[in-house]
């Protein structure tokens, strides 16, 4: 991993805790994802005309991901509705970096060297132990934990899948246009028919936090999916969830969730796992 594509992922990890974030603040959650995933499709379509069309080998790759990325969509939503900002989005953030590092071994063959997987294993330490921080204090709802933990397993095969497709369609900006055109199609379709006639009213005033979202979260996935066309799929897993940290930052700040020294040791061992995998490189 060169310090280019770690300074893309690191941005990436920064926009799609922006998104997350955005996606919780809305109070109707069905509103909201219809928001972000109707704004993905969106702006896929816009793109699509003017980017390269995915070569036919990444098309079974793409439509598998479409479809995990509507389950990780609902498990996120469920996530968001049971627990806490600060819970919810370092559990299914935290738990994927390990069995991406698995899936990728077995499914691409990207087997880490000794500083990579060092790399990994210490940053794991810290997402976890920011996650943990989550449930201090307080019995664990464990409809709340489950969710987000299946969250975290669907994190973990759409990124094996996509790292494998973007590098079979020949550009990433096609892969990712069509990607989002593809998928945004469910979620919004979904909630237009369960509202019916209430559906304008009730997105009106959340539009522009929605869209604003989805802009984010485009943004952040075309540069992970650029930088898995340049790294092994581990690291950049392991590297993206740095997000869990701006996130805890994110929920302290804005929805008032304490931070904690036990956070601070937690992003000390993520940089140290960052030093780590760039040394690898």
């Amino acid at each position: 991993m060169t310090p280019l594509v770690a300074v893309a992922v690191l941005f990436a990890a920064v926009t799609h805790a922006g998104w997350n974030a955005l996606a919780h603040r809305i109070t109707d959650k069905l509103v909201g994802f219809a928001l972000i995933s109707g704004g993905g499709l969106l702006i896929g379509l816009a793109a699509a005309p003017f980017v390269p069309f995915p070569a036919a080998g990444a098309w079974p790759y793409l439509l598998g991901s479409a479809a995990v990325h509507i389950l990780y969509y609902a498990l996120l939503m469920t996530s968001f509705r049971l627990g806490d900002f600060g819970q919810a989005y370092p559990l299914a953030r935290g738990s994927a970096p390990l069995v991406v590092t698995v899936l990728a071994a077995v499914f691409a063959h990207e087997v880490p060297d000794p500083w990579a997987a060092a790399g990994i294993v210490v940053s794991c330490a810290g997402l976890t132990g920011v996650a943990v921080w989550g449930l201090r204090g307080r019995r664990p709802d464990w409809a709340a934990v489950g969710a987000a933990l299946a969250t975290g397993l669907t994190i973990a095969v759409y990124t094996v899948v996509d790292g494998l497709g973007v590098r079979a369609s020949g550009s990433s900006t096609g892969y990712i246009a069509w990607l989002m055109a593809v998928q945004g199609t469910v979620i919004p379709a979904y909630a237009l028919v369960r509202l019916r006639g209430e559906a304008v009213a009730r997105m009106r005033p959340h539009a522009r936090l929605g869209l604003l979202g989805a802009a984010l979260s485009v943004l952040a996935y075309a540069l992970v999916l650029w930088a898995q066309t340049r790294a092994p799929l581990a690291p950049v897993a392991a590297l993206r969830e740095s997000s869990i940290i701006v996130g805890a930052v994110i929920g302290a700040v804005f929805f008032k969730e304490r931070f904690g020294a036990p956070r601070v040791a937690a992003a000390g061992l993520l940089v140290v796992g960052i030093g780590l995998m760039l040394h690898a490189a």
